[in-house]
């Protein structure tokens, strides 16, 4: 039997890695296959989500460097990895301002290894809140307006939309997004549920299972003016840092991290810059991860919101952040070390960082290979 696999696109903030998880677990529940998942950034490595898929206890492998739309080879071979290690059902994700995976991975995957992969319905988890952006309120969250050209891309884009989060809003409000997309995308299938709660997740599961993906391609505007003007309001910023207090005293961590992410908030606001996607994870173990925190901001107007907070007190703690940010790359990089300032004053703390990188989503050398420029 051939292994089956879906990409899973969405707006950042919109709880991919969630409902990944959520499907993983769901599988494994009810007996009805084995899921891995293949946690993608554009960056070099040091990701959230990567970490907390693994702290979830679902088997998962990082595939950096790029979006999987770019990288076929080592797709398939971590693909291949996690066959080898029992998965029959592989989820990815790819970074949440990212088109055009249907024609680049799954088009790709059909063409080149169709006799070893069934491909899934290529699915798009939507958020009641980005939403607002596209429905008829035209609802302004300090995102850039090109932000609107992505989210419609994305939905454009799929096999299945999936509303998630439908915790957070009541059926009416349900039913009029799943009214809208409909009016535009009559032939789209559209499924609602809360990867949080668990409703409605064995619904989409059991969809994902009976179903498989045209693998044609869609005309969403990809490399478009559209398209490009909303990708030069991106930027990337992952950094992982080791704070230490100075006098061995036991803290409350998740107050540290906390501030920090206020800190951040504060910041942009000052600069005029918003965060579409700011996410922290720390652990008291690399291998055991039974202690752990992880939390994210989908935007400087909104409550952080808790995954999972630290039970216990810690001298030390390495803490990995990582921002998609519609502010100036370096701006963001700035802010985050005066956040990281901030908290080390106030509570005493020594801090060295391990690994940072920012990026600009059209910056030029933002490559893992180097490059040079030459002129006569």
């Amino acid at each position: 039997m051939k292994t089956k696999y879906m990409v899973l696109s969405g707006f950042l903030g919109s709880g991919k890695t969630t409902a990944m998880i959520a499907f993983a677990r769901d599988m494994k529940r009810r007996g009805l296959a084995t899921a891995a998942i293949l946690a993608n950034d554009l960056g070099a490595g040091n990701i959230v989500d990567a970490e907390f898929c693994a702290a979830a206890g679902v088997m998962t492998l990082p595939i950096s460097g790029g979006c999987i739309c770019y990288q076929h080879d080592n797709l398939v071979v971590k693909m291949r990895q996690l066959e080898s290690m029992g998965a029959d059902v592989i989820f990815s994700d790819i970074p949440g301002c990212g088109i055009g995976a249907m024609d680049h991975v799954y088009i790709e995957l059909e063409d080149k290894e169709k006799d070893d992969f069934d491909l899934m319905p290529f699915t798009c988890i939507i958020d009641p809140e980005r939403m607002r952006m596209i429905m008829p309120e035209k609802a302004d969250l300090n995102l850039p307006e090109e932000m609107r050209f992505l989210l419609d891309a994305q939905i454009a884009e799929s096999d299945l939309v999936v509303l998630n989060k439908t915790d957070t809003i009541s059926k009416a409000e349900a039913d009029e997004i799943v009214k809208f997309i409909g009016s535009f995308y009559p032939d789209k299938a559209v499924m609602t549920m809360s990867a949080m709660t668990g409703e409605g997740v064995s619904r989409v599961v059991d969809y994902l299972l009976e179903h498989f993906s045209e693998a044609k391609h869609r005309e969403i505007g990809y490399e478009s003016e559209a398209f490009i003007k909303a990708e030069e309001q991106m930027s990337w910023f992952n950094t992982r840092v080791y704070m230490e207090q100075r006098e061995d005293k036991a803290l409350d961590f998740n107050q540290v991290i906390g501030d920090l992410f206020e800190g951040i908030r504060s910041g942009l606001k000052e600069s005029g810059g918003n965060v579409p996607h700011l996410k922290m994870f720390a652990a008291d173990s690399e291998e055991e991860l039974t202690d752990f925190f992880k939390a994210s901001l989908i935007g400087i107007d909104y409550p952080v919101q808790y995954d999972r907070k630290l039970e216990r007190k810690y001298s030390a703690l390495s803490l990995i952040v990582n921002a998609r940010c519609a502010a100036e790359a370096a701006r963001m990089a700035d802010i985050v070390a005066d956040a990281v300032d901030e908290i080390s004053l106030k509570y005493n703390l020594k801090v060295r960082t391990f690994y940072m990188e920012t990026f600009g989503m059209m910056e030029e050398g933002k490559g893992n290979i180097g490059k040079a420029s030459r002129f006569e």
